[in-house]
């Protein structure tokens, strides 16, 4: 195996018992700040059951075929469960089929496997939901520029990232209710921040009419405040979209960022460990899916799920989230 692509950070609660369940965390990539957080989630669940071991692991970089390698070590050592946010929502199917033809549990969390390759999904939020949120804050930093009619610019996360594109789908439904937001561009920083910078770089060299860019992705969000801010751009063009309130409330302050929104990762994690305990335990139902102290979680036909709609953080309040994830 190369050891490049991939590095296992494993927490375990109590001494190995030959009834614990192993429940494989494979987010899209290490040193993403997010799935820290969801981690950090997936460990409260594993404390609060008491016989769950957390395998946290991803690529180093954001790509089906890292995840790929990861999922064959994870059937390779007989896991219980694998909760996956995927790099591909076609490509990790294959081996995830396998994994369930082994006995292996699998929910996709975050970013989707198409349903062949898993049991249950967890959306963190209502799709509509997002799509609708991102683009209600586009306009209210629009209005901040000036209240003119402007351009507005996507800056996404990889082409084939199933989450981003489904929401930008949604986005683009929503958009014709606004009609002072022109879509000029949609852009794809992979996940990785030195990239997503130069293409905001890009975009704000591209389109002097530029207002807002819309970020709907936790790196390229931070990176894209960092691009407009070292061009002297701040109160020209906004950012907004989905990020941490530790890594934007700098950018808050900067005036960058006037709003942005997110749901809470350390819950995702902690719903989607909760989701594949109940199914290894077999205590899920065909409707309905256990999330702990979040509750139940309804299931329609395809197996998905929503855990909460997405949050908005501004100057009132994202100090006092910065502090907590």
């Amino acid at each position: 195996m190369k050891s490049s692509l991939l590095v296992l950070s494993v927490f375990a609660t109590g001494m190995v018992q030959a009834d614990e369940v192993r429940i494989g965390l494979v987010v899209k990539s290490l040193g993403n700040g997010f799935f820290e957080a969801a981690h950090e989630g997936a460990k409260e669940a594993a404390s609060e059951l008491g016989d769950v071991k957390i395998i946290y692991t991803g690529p180093v970089t954001p790509t089906a075929e890292g995840q790929i390698e990861i999922i064959n070590s994870l059937i390779a050592q007989r896991v219980d469960a694998i909760a996956i946010s995927a790099n591909d929502t076609d490509a990790l199917v294959p081996v995830l089929k396998r994994a369930q033809q082994r006995g292996i549990k699998v929910v996709s969390f975050d970013s989707g496997v198409a349903p062949a390759g898993r049991a249950v999904h967890l959306n963190p939020s209502s799709n509509e939901l997002i799509g609708k949120m991102n683009i209600e804050l586009a306009e209210v930093a629009r209005q901040e520029v000036g209240g003119k009619a402007g351009d507005i610019a996507v800056l996404s996360a990889t082409p084939t990232a199933t989450n981003q594109n489904i929401w930008i789908e949604e986005m683009q439904k929503v958009l014709p209710q606004y009609p002072d937001l022109n879509l000029v561009s949609i852009v794809y920083g992979d996940d990785l921040a030195d990239k997503s910078y130069r293409e905001t770089q890009g975009l704000i060299n591209s389109y002097p009419d530029l207002k807002v860019i819309v970020a709907p992705t936790s790196v390229g969000i931070v990176a894209a405040a960092q691009a407009v801010r070292d061009m002297n751009k701040a109160g020209e063009v906004y950012v907004t979209g989905l990020g941490l309130p530790s890594e934007l409330a700098g950018h808050v302050d900067s005036g960058v960022v006037k709003s942005f929104a997110i749901w809470n990762p350390i819950d995702l994690g902690y719903a989607a460990t909760m989701i594949s305990y109940d199914l290894v335990k077999g205590t899920a139902s065909k409707t309905q899916v256990n999330m702990g102290r979040l509750g139940k979680a309804s299931l329609d036909n395809e197996g998905n799920a929503a855990m909460a709609a997405p949050f908005v953080y501004d100057s009132s309040n994202v100090h006092k989230f910065a502090s907590i994830f």
